[in-house]
């Protein structure tokens, strides 16, 4: 593991996946380092050591290039680099850097190849370097899918190592001292007598040498940081809410704006009549853009008044205008010729349902807003040869070719400077707001742009997550289930989302059924379809994307065929489980809650299990059924992730998303009504309130092979546990979210 090209391909590409991806996009092409994107513009007493460590004589800065958007992404970058570089927390600055295909995300291939994360075949190893090799070339420095640890747990380190053992060359070429005979420590070289050479001293000169090319990363019985209690970088910022998130920034001469574009979205505007808005306090132009009209003001509360003022006749939408329509839509799509996939075909399904009683039922899931708690926004300034854009974003270089195209420039002369997101759930792989500002910004060339959605403008025209149906047809013999065949009908996120970059993505979209088909079952007969149902709304990847509706419908299926078959819900899917991680999972959760132990007549527990993203989470959730509706009083979940870099950040991960899970399926749906959405803000799109946060207690279990990522996996399983602890308590099948239409919560 001395190589820096072997620990990489061993990590990223598994065996011979490299050379496979190589010969597929030309292997020296593929192998050939990207250019340090640091090493252009370095300032005076610069050194860029490495990709990610740039150091000059007042400190240290890693670049921790995937966003952050309130899930601590900054922080668990830096520790990796700084666990490999030897320095402490309190001696870095971080810098999410600038988009560059050197910092394109090495772990998105596990999700886009067409294998479940348990096949570790050399087929599937291939495909994944085939993957891995497309997102170099098409420098896809993106955030998203649960990658920013797995992304970098290898090469962050590998980074950081870089830097230490070239520091260390240049100690010894500037002391004499042996290389062997130098140590590292808190920010500096150490030599035998003890004498401490700051790496700020010694960065000039390591600018000056060829980095080392060997490195051995530390065992982890050394680690310093990783696996240990570290305090997040932001903690103190946001706890004294000094923290500045992309809606604070400001620049000289700036002007505020805002738009009113069709809320039946994709629809025309006829016409408007903006005189009443011209005439109102700091407004200083209102004019047509491709999507509707822009208002530019002195503030932002003007701006968005004025634009409310305006009279505006649009198009209708080009999706259905009412929501049984929508619906009507996927029920429809259970056909031949709208079959998306089967990834999932084995046994023989169709001779055990027509052999058998066979046990049906249908499920829904909604559309669901992201909603973030920072209202979207975009700061754009155009000049003759340049355009800068400062914005919270996870898709950089996207935004880059979008505004390059609008303002008519080079991408070279287009620079996007990252900023702290207040929330995204995806949302924020989403361009939007960014070419709206660009195109203000080119009809005021010279004048800084900051443009600004109202609340309303963002929940009325947020690319959903996908609306879906599944039905389920199964049957159980001998106490056991024996056929498991599911179907599921959804339009593609993928076709919908990467549309709107103008992006056509062939073959199946494995998002469809994506949470379901790669569950480590071992059901006799087992068939999982995709069916894609025609574009409807606007959708997008919302956190955890297909499996996030899958999850539930996966599982809620299988509990209910465990039940008809008379089996206990935990055994009967210990029995099925055939991959060891996921069965320690089940087990983990199976004693953390006590699963058998006796409830009150009124009391249920319903354990859900879903693989998504790689990770096996298992969720058991307790609930009471009092005279006013149901309590949840308990939450137990174990997720398996290789190897946990920050524990602290991990169980507040797992918390949170059991909570986003819960409380969406509970409360949460977005609908249409004359093609426009009907919620508009948090008073009709609630959330789950603090007094119905149950106890969640969280295990992070460490067995499996990959390190991977917690931002979205836990998710998916939430709603299912609850569905099945309701059913446990009261007998009542909850079958479609939001749940409170059919039973009330307390």
């Amino acid at each position: 593991m001395s190589k820096i090209g072997k620990i990489a391909r061993r990590t990223f590409l598994i065996g011979s996946a490299a050379i496979v991806g190589g010969v597929a996009f030309g292997y020296y092409a593929y192998k050939k380092p990207v250019a340090n994107p640091l090493l252009k513009g370095l300032a005076d007493g610069e050194t860029a050591l490495t990709a990610y460590v740039k150091i000059d004589a007042d400190g240290i800065t890693l670049i921790t290039p995937r966003a952050d958007s309130g899930q601590g992404a900054y922080s668990v970058q830096a520790i990796m680099i700084a666990e490999e570089l030897d320095v402490e927390l309190d001696q870095i600055k971080v810098d999410p850097g600038v988009p560059s295909r050197a910092y394109y995300n090495t772990a998105l291939a596990q999700e886009a190849a067409p294998f479940p994360s348990t096949n570790d075949s050399f087929t599937a190893n291939s495909m994944r370097g085939v993957m891995d090799a497309m997102m170099k070339f098409l420098g896809m420095d993106i955030t998203g899918g649960s990658t920013t640890v797995p992304d970098g747990f290898t090469k962050l380190r590998v980074a950081g190592a870089v830097a230490r053992e070239t520091l260390k060359a240049a100690a010894a070429q500037k002391t004499g001292v042996a290389l062997t005979d130098l140590r590292t420590s808190k920010g500096a070289v150490v030599l035998p007598d003890g004498t401490s050479l700051p790496y700020t001293e010694l960065a000039a000169i390591a600018g000056t040498l060829d980095p080392v090319d060997e490195v051995q990363l530390r065992d982890p019985s050394t680690w310093r940081l990783m696996g240990k209690t570290t305090q997040r970088l932001d903690i103190v910022p946001k706890s004294t809410g000094t923290q500045d998130y992309g809606i604070d920034f400001t620049l000289d001469g700036m002007v505020h704006a805002t738009v009113r574009t069709n809320p039946r979205r994709g629809g025309a505007m006829q016409k408007f009549d903006a005189s009443d808005a011209k005439a109102m306090r700091g407004v200083s132009q209102v004019f047509e853009i491709s999507t509707g009209v822009a208002v530019i003001a002195d503030n932002t509360w003007r701006a968005i008044q004025a634009a409310n003022a305006i009279e505006i006749e649009w198009d209708a939408a080009p999706y259905p205008a009412e929501m049984e329509d929508h619906w009507q839509t996927l029920s429809d799509s259970f056909v031949a010729d709208r079959v998306d996939s089967t990834m999932k075909d084995e046994g023989d399904v169709q001779a055990a349902l027509d052999t058998g009683d066979v046990i049906e039922a249908e499920y829904r899931a909604p559309y669901l807003a992201h909603a973030p708690l920072e209202p979207l926004s975009a700061t754009v300034f155009v000049q003759d040869n340049r355009a800068d854009v400062w914005t919270g974003t996870q898709i950089p270089s996207f935004l880059r070719g979008n505004v390059a195209d609008i303002a008519g420039l080079d991408k070279d002369d287009v620079h996007i400077h990252m900023l702290m997101m207040g929330g995204s759930f995806g949302h924020r792989l989403e361009a939007r707001v960014v070419q709206e500002a660009a195109e203000i910004a080119v009809k005021m060339k010279g004048t800084p742009v900051k443009l600004t959605y109202s609340r309303e403008e963002d929940m009325t025209h947020n690319d959903t997550r996908q609306i879906a149906m599944a039905r389920g047809r199964g049957t159980v013999k001998n106490g056991q289930v024996e056929s498991f065949d599911l179907g599921i009908a959804m339009p593609s996120v993928i076709a919908s989302q990467m549309g709107r970059q103008g992006i056509s993505v062939p073959g199946p979209d494995t998002q469809i059924v994506a949470g379901a088909w790669e569950q480590p079952m071992r059901i006799p007969n087992y068939r999982v379809t995709g069916y894609r149902a025609p574009e409807l709304a606007p959708i997008s990847s919302w956190r955890s994307v297909g499996a996030s509706s899958n999850g539930f419908f996966h599982d809620v299926f299988l509990d209910e065929l465990i039940h008809a078959a008379g089996a206990d819900p935990m055994a009967e899917r210990l029995r099925l489980c055939w991959h060891d991680p996921s069965r320690k999972v089940l087990e983990k959760v199976a004693d953390m809650s006590n699963w058998g132990a006796p409830l009150a007549p009124n009391q249920g527990r319903g354990v859900a299990f879903c693989m998504s993203f790689g990770v096996p989470t298992a969720e058991v959730v307790e609930v009471t059924a009092t005279e006013d509706g149901i309590r949840l009083d308990n939450v137990w979940v174990a997720a398996d992730v290789g190897t946990v870099v920050d524990p602290v950040n991990f169980e507040n991960m797992v918390q949170g998303g059991v909570v986003w899970g819960l409380g969406h399926a509970i409360l949460s749906e977005i609908t249409y009504s004359d093609g426009m959405v009907e919620q508009d803000n948090y008073d009709s799109f609630e959330a789950m309130r603090m007094y119905q946060v149950p106890n969640i207690e969280v295990a992070g279990l460490e067995n499996a092979d990959q390190v991977r990522g917690m931002g979205e996996p836990m998710v998916p399983p939430a709603a299912a546990a609850l569905s099945n602890a309701i059913f446990a308590a009261t007998g009542q099948r909850i079958r479609e979210m939001p749940m409170n239409k059919f039973i009330d919560f307390v």
